[in-house]
């Protein structure tokens, strides 16, 4: 069966390559020739001699016809022929010598002559060329005559080689041999891996697996965070089992035309039907997964239709070797997808970030790579850069590390925990301005007395219940507080904090979420009254309440009857509830940051001085104050 793949693996051929170019220019050749007008086969005689003009009124009588070709040029040319001679005689004359011709010789003795007309020109082309031209000037004549059909040949031999600009689908198609790395580069994971070993297995032993009546194609859907190793998975996939990969976006699909992603997915599926048993791997493929008859116009389910049909396998031996395996950052617990679609995925492996263990080994691991002499070993705490780096991807650690080594090479030092903790705060934080706040002393102020409000409701809990700093700095995520801009969050300070594994938050953690939210508001208006509350809480107000209406609507946390009460029309009825719990919390927020406001007063001036404190730093001024007080 013919296919485009064939014909363009032929064309690698460097002989195909040569007989194509010889049919090219053998067709250019007819085409042109096609088009000329019959020549005159007389034989040409071709002179500069004016003897020949002057010798003419003596052969009047055996003259056949006389021409003048091109009079008005710089070299005109005489054309006669002469009766019972088959010889066609062109003279060429320069311009100022064929005014005094013509008078002197044609018109002083009544010779008949006239003007060669152009279809004459067109069947005695001859007539107009020189002796000396060389073949380089005709070759380059012929091209400019024929300029146009070689450009049409050209450009129809390129549209067969990469079809129309948007109407295709870029794949890339790589072999076993180009493929790198192994199933050891996924550090942990042991859980992944072992869903690949067991696909692995049933892809080798289909026979098995017939036994048992499971005929139909192992189509794979992974799914999970971005940059957990979903791409990297499917070329181990394809390495282990020696059979190439063909890899595209499934956001390339969409090419603007009308059936444009269907015409795709039926090439890369004929593609990958040429090589036999191969793996078509889609990348960022959740368009694809949504619900089908969404919108009004029905070519909008084309592309998923078609990868519908497609997945269901060829009913014959064609296609029987096509895996697909298709990627995407959502899956069906976190977004609706298309039911149908979710049937043809026979295996789903949902990949996870790593925790606390897995992220010190992966770090480990890229650090491992660098030359010796670039880590210092002794002075690094990989607990405690894997204990701040919660919740962050393999893709983003190694993020970590580079900007680590950016900083490394840029300061010369040696990369050690202090460094490791700079870059992580680079990477997610983004960078810092001191210059923005360091003229603006009152709002350096309030924004000093914002950030401490934060950290002083954050450490609130453990403080009432009657821990000592020692232990509330064990147990506190608290890594640094700062009064430097940071453009990237559109902030004046922040407080920064080492994030939680721990998914599965209770109502109670989730109330001390919102008071420690609360906590900047709340500190403005302990000090500057409730009519000196600043636009700087927004984003503190806008987390606040989104998470008080996931506690109040979504889950019931405080109603017994647990319905989600934003799945109905009415949505204010909720309204009222998240009303009386957050004043319940941001009035316990303003009662408890009064304890707090003598240690607040005597730090403000410590932060506005050096602009961040570090965690160390703050909870040894902290030791040198008076002992914090408890409340009743």
């Amino acid at each position: 069966m013919f296919t485009f793949y064939k014909l363009q693996t032929a064309l690698r051929n460097n002989y195909v390559r040569a007989a194509v170019l010889a049919m090219t220019i053998t067709l250019t050749l007819l085409l042109g020739l096609r088009a000329e007008v019959p020549q005159d086969s007389s034989p040409i005689l071709r002179t500069q001699d004016i003897a020949q003009i002057t010798a003419l009124p003596a052969k009047r009588a055996q003259l056949a016809y006389l021409l003048i070709a091109a009079p008005q040029s710089e070299t005109p040319r005489y054309v006669f022929k002469l009766k019972n001679d088959n010889m066609l005689y062109v003279v060429k004359v320069p311009g100022t010598t064929h005014l005094s011709l013509e008078r002197e010789v044609l018109l002083r003795n009544n010779l008949p002559y006239a003007i060669a007309r152009d279809d004459y020109l067109a069947s005695h082309k001859a007539v107009m060329q020189d002796d000396d031209v060389s073949m380089l000037a005709n070759v380059a004549a012929f091209v400019v005559r024929h300029l146009v059909d070689i450009l049409l040949i050209g450009l129809a031999l390129f549209l067969l080689r990469q079809g129309l600009p948007g109407m295709g689908l870029n794949a890339t198609v790589l072999t076993p041999d180009q493929l790198g790395g192994s199933m050891d580069d996924l550090i942990g994971m042991d859980d992944i891996k072992q869903e690949v070993l067991h696909l692995e297995d049933m892809i080798r032993n289909r026979a098995l697996y017939k036994e048992h009546d499971i005929d139909k194609p192992f189509n794979v859907m992974l799914t999970g965070p971005a940059g957990t190793g979903k791409t990297k998975l499917a070329g181990y996939l394809a390495k282990r089992l020696n059979i190439p990969l063909i890899q595209a976006s499934g956001s390339a699909l969409e090419s603007g035309y009308i059936g444009g992603g269907s015409k795709a997915l039926h090439a890369l599926h004929r593609k990958a039907r040429a090589r036999g048993q191969c793996i078509i791997f889609l990348d960022e493929a959740q368009s694809l997964f949504m619900p089908r008859g969404r919108g009004e116009k029905k070519w909008e389910d084309d592309t998923a239709n078609t990868l519908l049909g497609l997945l269901d396998g060829v009913r014959s031996d064609q296609g029987d070797g096509v895996i697909w395996v298709v990627a995407s950052n959502f899956d069906d617990n976190s977004t609706r997808m298309d039911e149908a679609m979710l049937r043809r995925f026979s295996v789903k492996i949902n990949f996870r970030l790593p925790n606390k263990h897995e992220r010190r080994e992966l770090l480990r691991s890229f650090l491992s790579r660098k030359a010796e002499g670039c880590v210092d070993w002794q002075e690094l705490n990989l607990d405690h850069v894997a204990e701040i780096t919660a919740n962050l991807s393999p893709a983003l650690l190694q993020t970590v590390v580079e900007r680590a080594s950016m900083l490394s090479i840029q300061e010369k030092q040696i990369i050690n925990t202090d460094l490791m903790f700079r870059a992580f705060e680079r990477a997610t934080i983004g960078l810092t301005d001191r210059a923005t706040t360091a003229e603006k002393t009152r709002q350096r102020e309030r924004v000093a007395l914002h950030e401490l409000g934060h950290f002083f409701m954050q450490i609130d809990p453990w403080l009432r219940a009657g821990m000592t700093l020692a232990e509330v700095k064990a147990r506190s995520p608290f890594l640094k507080i700062s009064t430097e801009s940071v453009s990237k969050l559109g902030a004046l300070g922040y407080v920064l904090s080492a994030s939680d594994d721990m998914a599965l938050r209770t109502l109670e953690e989730l109330e001390h979420d919102v008071i420690q939210l609360y906590g900047g508001v709340a500190a403005e208006e302990l000090f500057y009254g409730a009519r000196g509350i600043s636009v700087g809480s927004q984003n503190d107000i806008e987390k606040a309440t989104s998470m008080l209406d996931l506690m109040v609507n979504k889950l019931s946390m405080y109603s017994r009857s647990k319905i989600d009460h934003s799945q109905f029309k009415d949505k204010e009825a909720g309204l009222g509830q998240v009303e009386a719990k957050a004043d319940e919390l941001y009035s316990y927020t303003l009662r408890a940051i009064a304890d707090y406001r003598e240690q607040i007063e005597a730090l403000q001036g410590v932060l506005m001085e050096q602009y961040v404190l570090s965690k160390d730093q703050l909870f040894a001024l902290l030791e040198q104050q008076q002992p914090l007080q408890k409340a009743a």
